[in-house]
This record gives C-alpha cells, structure tokens and sequence, in this order.
C-alpha cells in the first residue's frame, strides 16, 4: 500500500474537538531511546569524523561515545525523568535486555512504557527478513519486561511499503513513524485492525538537533520553550502533544542536561499539563474518537 492510500483525511483542519479530564490542555510525552550499537559495523552516528577521511572498522571512538550513554547518561536521564515524576516511554532495542538489562529494569520499576524500537540499531529496509526482525523483537521485550507491546518506533523512523501491515499483524496499534500531525492520527492497514500514528517529534529531538544540526548544549531548551508556547496556545482550541524524544548519549552528558531538565521544569510550571505515555495517549484518543461516534 503507497504511503498517501493509508491516510484517511488530508490534513489537521479537519479534526473533531477532543479533551482531556480536569480542564487539561495539553499532553506530555517523553520519549527516551535506547539502542545497541555494533562496534563492528558503521556506527549509525558520528561525532569523530574517519582519521584522513577513511573509515575505520572497528568504530571504536564513535561507538565508546554511544557506550557512554548507556553507561552514565542513562541513568541521568532517569534521575532527571523520576524527580519529576514523568512516567516515559521507553524505545528500545530488543538486544538492550541483552547487553543493558539493567537499565530496562530500572526504568520499569518507574512504570515507563516499553515501546520496540527495531531488533537492533539497524534501518527496516536493511533487516533479512522484516517479519521475523519485528515479531523477533516485540517478543524479546515483552518476555524481558512481562508488557504488552502496542508501540513501535522503527530505527530512524525507516518504513518499508510493508513495515505497517506487519507491525498490525504482530499486535502493534500505534506507531511513531509517521511524524505528520500535533494530534494522533488513524492509517489504514491491510488486517482492518486499528493503527494510529502519534506526534513523535522530529525536530524536539536531541539526534536532529545535536548530532545533524550541532546546535549548543542549550537548543533543547531553547527550541523545546518555542515550540511548547505555541502548542500550549493553540491548545485552547483542542489539545496538543508535546512530544520530546531523548537518547543518553547525547542529551545524557553532563553539558546538556542541565536544558533538559529546565525544558521539563518549564512546562510543568504551567497549568492544564497532563503527563501520558503512548500506550496512555492511544488509549486516550481511541475513547475519545468513540465518545464522539456515540
């Protein structure tokens, strides 16, 4: 199925007034990921660029700069997010039960959200066999963490024309690869099953921001208020998704975190903020979408 043909309506102008209980206006949702890295292969981000130009294998400086993340930022990331009490969703590798179960443990001791994020660090379009890798996958984490999946982010958002239709036969109701709308949006799926893309932010996003666009350790901040104030306005009209995605070897680090975690003070200092996972904001918006049809 062609990308447009799983789109039922054009564009957002369109949408039903939704709402939120107790005078709510709008949703935070943190998205933390958690990849493995092959130190093997070609790392999937660079902050070393090749001696003379000419790649190297094994990656060893690019890869001990992800390790860092799972070994220290992490858990700055955790401290931050539970402090705050923000319940996250957790974008995972299956293989992090494998070489980081501590990390997965403790974020489900906080009630975080397991979501799959892929096998392994790895674009859909380069897996062996795409069923096997997501079915392979969602079961991983779900024996690991003993919680249903319902969420799927693929790596670097990478879709082939069939990753949806798969992802709906492997029990998945919402995905974030479809960055398209502020407000979750249904698909069509060849099964008839229900699938809905939420909001993930594309450029709330510490890979955008500081791995491609090399901001300062402040963008987070900067850009994250920007974006907030214009979603928290127009959220008087109907509720908005602010959406923040994070990774522990970036937003992890020492230089950055103090941003993030003046982003997320800021937004808790307004009224009318309700903190939700995506498996709370599907649920959300499926009720919603089945009050107004009553």
């Amino acid at each position: 199925m062609e990308r447009r043909e799983r789109l039922n309506s054009k564009n957002s102008n369109n949408k039903q007034k939704l709402l939120l209980k107790d005078n709510k206006k709008i949703i935070l949702w943190v998205i933390v990921n958690l990849e493995v890295w092959d130190a093997d292969l070609a790392q999937p981000r660079n902050i070393l660029p090749p001696p003379m130009g000419i790649p190297m294998l094994p990656d060893l400086p690019n890869w001990s700069w992800h390790e860092y993340g799972m070994r220290v930022g992490f858990w700055r990331l955790l401290k931050t997010l539970k402090d705050r009490k923000i319940c996250s969703t957790l974008a995972l590798n299956a293989t992090v039960v494998d070489h980081y179960p501590e990390t997965v443990k403790a974020a489900m001791e906080e009630k975080w959200e397991p979501m799959g994020h892929g096998y392994i660090q790895r674009p859909m379009h380069k897996v062996e066999n795409e069923f096997v890798d997501i079915k392979s996958a969602i079961n991983k984490i779900e024996d690991f963490t003993n919680t249903k999946v319902i969420g799927w982010e693929s790596p670097g958002l990478t879709e082939t024309l069939d990753t949806l239709d798969i992802l709906s036969d492997n029990g998945i109701k919402y995905t974030a690869n479809w960055p398209i709308d502020d407000l979750p949006v249904d698909l069509k799926v060849k099964s008839g099953k229900r699938m809905v893309t939420l909001p993930y932010p594309i450029e709330i996003n510490d890979v955008v921001m500081t791995s491609i666009q090399t901001h300062k350790s402040d963008e987070i901040y900067n850009r994250g208020k920007l974006q907030f104030d214009r979603l928290y306005k127009e959220s008087d009209e109907n509720p908005k998704i602010m959406a923040i995605s994070v990774h522990p070897y970036l937003t992890g680090v020492p230089h950055r975190i103090l941003f993030f975690e003046k982003l997320l003070d800021y937004i808790l200092e307004h009224d009318g903020v309700e903190i939700m996972t995506g498996k709370q904001i599907y649920n959300w918006y499926i009720e919603q979408v089945s009050l107004k049809k009553e």
